[in-house]
């Protein structure tokens, strides 16, 4: 089943994160986002928007994204069209598949942005 079709499921804690080889699989279905593995392991991804009214109007859909989905990224509007999405599952301290799945759909809102 794709990223895509799935949806994030609630994590309150007492789960593991995802191991290594794990993440190392999901990363390969959202490549261009950095896997950074210091400290708390986290995904992150920049993007350029056209305009400064373009971030804020992608943020506002990041956003609706991730009400939807009931997990919520970091996000940080830079360089007035720059917008850094950083994802990790804070309960856990780590990553966990669902990281994996916001990328997925944040790439796919990019796609219908461009």
């Amino acid at each position: 089943m794709s990223l895509l079709d799935k949806h994030c499921v609630p994590c309150e804690g007492g789960t593991d994160p995802l191991t290594e080889q794990r993440e190392n699989e999901l990363h390969s279905a959202v490549p261009e986002w950095h896997l950074n593995r210091e400290g708390i392991h986290q995904i992150s991804r920049e993007f350029t928007l056209k305009n400064f009214k373009g971030a804020l109007e992608f943020i506002t859909q990041v956003g609706e994204i991730a009400e939807a989905e009931g997990h919520h990224p970091d996000l940080n509007l830079h360089n007035y069209k720059k917008v850094t999405v950083t994802l990790t599952t804070h309960a856990i301290n780590g990553l966990s598949e669902n990281d994996f799945i916001m990328a997925a759909k944040i790439d796919q809102l990019l796609k219908k942005l461009v």
